[in-house]
């Protein structure tokens, strides 16, 4: 039997497909070259307009003005606002049910969000159907962490021990999926068993075989 009694997901790119995946849309729809807005987050991690956005330090409007000025930086013409708009992604409904799944054999679930304090509940939603649709997902975590209500985002440790603490599990006993290697690594030095989730398939695999669940639809 598996040691693991708790799994701990991230939302976005994990529960959700990847915002990644929206940004290269927009970025072809606006002839901005590709990964750009990756590039622009990625540049002072710590204390860029998406990092400040994400711990709740700037409303929505002093977002759009920093990430349009990060983003002139290199060249690029693109508002905070038009990111915003494609941010939320699409449920993933195979990850959806290997949670009931989860939850039927008695695992506990935690969810780990770096977020924004925009659009529509902990998912950033644009419309009230998806909106309703997160918020029914969110209902089947034991306990959930906002970035942008904590006032600290991933990779911070100090987020995934706050997580053990909520729900009273050491790391050792819990799994972790991001879809972000700079979001496991924190998670593994811990004690996790951490799983990069590239596609849904592939993380309910690795997932199944380190809980000796079946989960997804691999045979």
């Amino acid at each position: 039997m598996s040691n693991y009694t708790t799994v701990i997901f991230d939302f976005g790119g994990v529960i959700t497909s990847s915002p990644f995946e929206a940004f290269n849309r927009l970025e072809a729809e606006r002839g901005i070259p590709q990964n750009s807005i990756r590039r622009i987050n990625a540049a002072n991690p710590d204390g860029n307009a998406w990092a400040l956005f994400e711990r709740a330090e700037i409303d929505a409007q002093q977002f759009d003005m920093l990430f349009a000025n990060e983003a002139a930086m290199i060249d690029v013409e693109l508002r905070g606002a038009d990111v915003l708009a494609v941010l939320a992604g699409d449920v993933r409904p195979e990850m959806v049910a290997a949670l009931d799944r989860l939850k039927q054999r008695g695992f506990t679930l935690g969810c780990i969000t770096n977020n924004v304090p925009s659009g529509k509940g902990a998912g950033m939603a644009v419309t009230d159907e998806k909106a309703a649709q997160v918020a029914d997902i969110m209902m089947r975590f034991d306990h959930i962490i906002e970035s942008s209500k904590a006032g600290i985002r991933k990779p911070d440790p100090r987020i995934y021990t706050m997580m053990c603490a909520a729900l009273s599990v050491a790391p050792e006993s819990c799994v972790y999926l991001d879809d972000l290697g700079i979001n496991c690594k924190p998670a593994a030095a811990l004690g996790m068993a951490a799983i990069k989730v590239t596609g849904g398939q592939q993380a309910l695999t690795e997932l199944g075989a380190l809980l000796e669940v079946k989960l997804g639809s691999e045979p």
